[in-house]
């Protein structure tokens, strides 16, 4: 029998870190973007909101943002945003597709202390060559890549993330050699195109299904071996590869996942330590849950929408529901080894966070695979 751990303790006075979607303008249409909805009927913030809600953070004591778009280096303004989170004592990082990236940007990071509060700036690619990557972001490699070695060759923190998706499993062992061997990387990311936002009307082309779920499993696998501990994932193939056999063993030996409760609605962990903004200043748990607006930057106290807000609350509350109480969960099998998994994409496809996100269901998986497991893989 599978032990159900005590629900998470309260979560931190205030946020450790903000997700800040400046800007919903981007230079590039990519086939699978999350965010396409959101971008058409949203207006952005103008720079003297989003400078008092830096100075907000910082009272608040926030440690870092993460500033992404939409593509952040769209925004003309975007240095004096950077110099507005510096002077309220935060780190940054940025999330880019790359192409804007110069000489001339890179020499603006000079500027007082822009590049030495800096995290990093991660840059998007799906292909290590343009017939790859340009399928999914189109008319857009070479101009990815020469942003990503200008900022590799300027000894910038930086890293790759790579969305996989039906067209780039096949080139995972080139991607790999590209970043890590020819370019220098000390690693790299991965996720998945999802069905929602542009990736609803490209999915038949676009999202993974569970076969290729299954083929880019076993793909990085190899890659796991090849690079230790220098490819990672918190969504998509290779995190849910280590989800599912966590799910195996616990069925098979009783031994339970270290890092998340099973048998509970307990994937996201976020919601205790970090919260996002989408650009007309909309407040919500996460970037995934933009439908779930808890108040907006400006109007409500970025303290009392953290500490009190009843929706966020719930999103919080979601790991003491038992996976045997879910609709759609309850003569599962794998419920008691399953957590339910990313509530951002359960909402979105089911209209409810409170259920199980359907594109990670273990059940599912194995039938559509033909009854193949993980651990057999």
């Amino acid at each position: 029998m599978i032990p159900n751990p005590s629900p998470a303790p309260a979560p931190i006075p205030a946020p450790r870190s903000v997700g800040l979607q400046i800007t919903g303008a981007c230079n590039l249409s990519c086939r699978y973007c999350f965010y396409a909805d959101s971008m058409e009927r949203l207006d952005d913030l103008p720079q003297r909101d989003w400078l008092a809600f830096f100075e907000e953070l910082g009272r608040l004591g926030v440690f870092d943002v993460t500033l992404s778009g939409g593509e952040p280096f769209v925004r003309r303004d975007l240095f004096d945003l950077i110099d507005g989170i510096i002077e309220n004592r935060m780190r940054y990082c940025i999330l880019s597709n790359g192409t804007l990236i110069d000489e001339r940007m890179i020499e603006r990071f000079e500027v007082g202390k822009r590049r030495l509060r800096l995290d990093y700036i991660q840059v998007s690619i799906d292909g290590s060559r343009a017939e790859v990557h340009d399928k999914s972001r189109p008319a857009s490699f070479e101009r990815a890549l020469r942003g990503l070695r200008l900022l590799k060759e300027a000894g910038f923190p930086v890293t790759v993330r790579v969305t996989i998706n039906r067209y780039n499993i096949h080139d995972l062992e080139n991607i790999a050699r590209l970043f890590l061997e020819e370019i220098g990387l000390s690693g790299f990311g991965t996720n998945e195109a999802l069905p929602i936002g542009a990736g609803c009307a490209n999915r038949g082309d676009m999202a993974l299904t569970p076969r290729d779920q299954l083929e880019a499993m076993r793909r990085i696998e190899i890659l796991l071996e090849r690079y230790p501990g220098r490819i990672n994932a918190q969504a998509g193939p290779q995190a849910k590869l280590k989800m599912y056999r966590q799910m195996e063993l616990a069925r098979a030996t009783g031994e339970t996942a270290a890092d998340w409760a099973m048998g509970r609605l307990s994937a996201c962990g976020c919601v205790f330590s970090r919260i996002d903004v989408l650009h007309d200043g909309a407040i919500v748990p996460c970037c995934m849950l933009p439908g779930v607006v808890l108040g907006r930057i400006g109007k409500e106290r970025l303290a009392d929408v953290w500490r009190s807000h009843p929706l966020l609350q719930a999103v919080r509350d979601r790991r003491r529901i038992s996976m045997s109480e879910v609709e759609g969960c309850r003569d599962c099998a794998w419920n008691a080894f399953c957590n339910g998994s990313c509530p951002g994409l359960a909402h979105q496809l089911t209209g409810d966070f409170n259920r199980a996100n359907p594109e990670d269901c273990y059940r599912d998986f194995r039938r559509e695979t033909g009854g193949v497991g993980v651990l057999s893989s």
